[in-house]
């Protein structure tokens, strides 16, 4: 397979044991490789020619993907690099994506199949790999440079890269800014110092951490980077169902932003609360007032402490719910012990003894009713044999 950073036969090892492609061991340094990428589950099955959905996903820098329509009805193969029509000029980029599932796509991505999507001239050959490359060696350059004139016209913006089309007639420039950026006479200084074509494009913070990739915290690479497309908003509210330490450090990515991954098991905490009592105020008990310190929500203990003590006290949620019950109606509890939960540990231990008796009678069971089974299919297998083979009688033995 093609990679779409370098241009040639992928990042993978060759037969010297020397990495090729952008020389980075598979962990691509451009951004380009394996990235968002989509397995196709239905790649092994065949259509005629004639029902072949003709449009196809292509993938061009740091991830960013589009649809295109193979109009002259080419021979591709996923991983090829083709030539596109990208309004004005052309462009290259790799195929990623083909057949029914790209459909499944366009439906999820909300993108009609009408005439507006552009279509692919042909498969790229020497010479367009060649302008390709040389298009890419322009990028760097043209960043530096870029930032050094925004910096000269103090224009409140963060550029973060540089994407030139293949023909060399275009570059797209993505930034960042909090504010509105007027950058009128920055485009025609741009214009005039590349002999190109100019399009700035405006990004979030999320997507500029997603095209520049990196690693995470967790030590994986960033989700928006590697799959994540849909960037829902985020609050300080899933830290807190989640009973996370509420430290920006700590809570908000690369991008600055806090964290994707907050929101990924937040509807799994917010199941295993229902069965947690609100703590709004102190429990009251004859040994005073008792506050809440800690709770952990999957084993459903709460842990509360005397103001003028330093043990903890654990509980069950079904414990506190019911003293805070008890001090609704009036009533004082007596006063907390380490052995509240101790004494409920002890009956769930014991029930669960009961049920793992009850499983090992029940498995001793299967098991003799199988070993009693066995010998009777035996005892039948026999008793064939005998009568279609009977053993004559001994002879008795005469003097």
């Amino acid at each position: 397979m093609a990679c779409s950073s370098c241009g040639v036969g992928g990042c993978s090892t060759k037969k010297d044991g020397k990495v090729s492609g952008c020389r980075n061991n598979g962990a691509c340094g451009t951004g380009g490789c394996n990235k968002m990428n989509v397995f196709d589950w239905l790649s092994n099955m065949e259509l005629p020619a004639q029902q072949r959905f003709d449009v196809v996903e292509i993938r061009f820098k740091s991830g960013r993907k589009d649809f295109y329509r193979n109009t002259a009805g080419l021979d591709l193969t996923t991983g090829d690099l083709v030539v596109i029509d990208a309004g004005g000029g052309h462009h290259v980029g790799e195929i990623t994506l083909q057949g029914e599932l790209v459909r499944l796509q366009m439906l999820r991505k909300k993108v009609k199949n009408d005439n507006q999507l552009k279509t692919i001239y042909r498969i790229a050959t020497e010479k367009d790999m060649e302008k390709f490359h040389e298009s890419r060696n322009r990028e760097n350059p043209t960043l530096f440079r870029s930032r050094q004139i925004i910096e000269e016209l103090q224009i409140n913006m963060k550029l973060s890269d540089v994407e030139y089309q293949a023909d060399n007639t275009k570059a797209t420039f993505f930034y960042s800014a909090d504010d509105r950026v007027d950058f009128r006479e920055l485009i025609k200084i741009l214009a005039a110092e590349f002999k190109i074509r100019v399009e700035m494009r405006q990004i979030s913070l999320r997507q500029e951490a997603g095209r520049l990739g990196g690693i995470g915290a967790c030590g994986r690479e960033l989700c928006c980077s590697t799959w994540l497309t849909d960037f829902k908003s985020v609050s300080t509210a899933a830290a807190r169902y989640q009973n996370l330490s509420l430290n920006p450090v700590k809570l908000s990515g690369q991008c600055g932003r806090l964290k994707c991954c907050l929101n990924y098991e937040l509807e799994t905490y917010l199941d295993a609360l229902v069965d947690i009592p609100k703590i709004e105020k102190p429990l009251q008990t004859e040994g005073g007032l008792a506050h809440l310190q800690k709770t952990d929500i999957f084993k459903k203990i709460l842990w509360f402490s005397y103001d003028t003590e330093s043990t903890w006290y654990p509980m069950t949620a079904a414990q506190a719910t019911h003293i805070l019950e008890q001090n609704a109606k009036g009533i004082i509890v007596p006063t907390l012990t380490t052995e509240m939960l101790t004494q409920n540990t002890q009956a769930v231990t014991e029930k669960g003894k009961n049920l793992n008796e009850a499983d090992r009678k029940r498995n001793a069971n299967e098991e003799q009713r199988k070993k009693i089974a066995k010998d009777m299919a035996n005892r039948a297998r026999g008793n064939g044999t005998q009568q279609k083979n009977p053993k004559p009688a001994p002879k008795k033995k005469t003097k």
